[in-house]
């Protein structure tokens, strides 16, 4: 399965463990991706994406089936 960011693109990078006794062995540094429910022109679609751009409000998740009490105003408007 692919390791990548789907907005970004970031992927995952390599590099050595190296031990006390300067041993090197291979390994990867993975992104931090979460798979995300968000609309994509219209329909509802799951985006693996990488935490930095969920924080940087890239993605927009998609909410299913909250009333109105249950929604900030500020996602009452990007619902509609």
């Amino acid at each position: 399965m692919s390791q990548v960011c789907e907005i970004c693109g970031k992927k995952p990078m390599s590099g050595h463990n190296i031990s006390h006794a300067h041993n090197v062995t291979n390994r990867r540094w993975l992104p931090n991706l979460q798979t995300v429910r968000t609309n994509v022109n219209g329909h509802v679609k799951r985006v693996k994406v990488c935490t930095s751009c969920l924080k940087a409000g890239k993605v927009e998740k998609f909410v299913k089936s909250a009333t109105q009490k249950q929604l900030r105003p500020s996602a009452e408007e990007s619902k509609s």
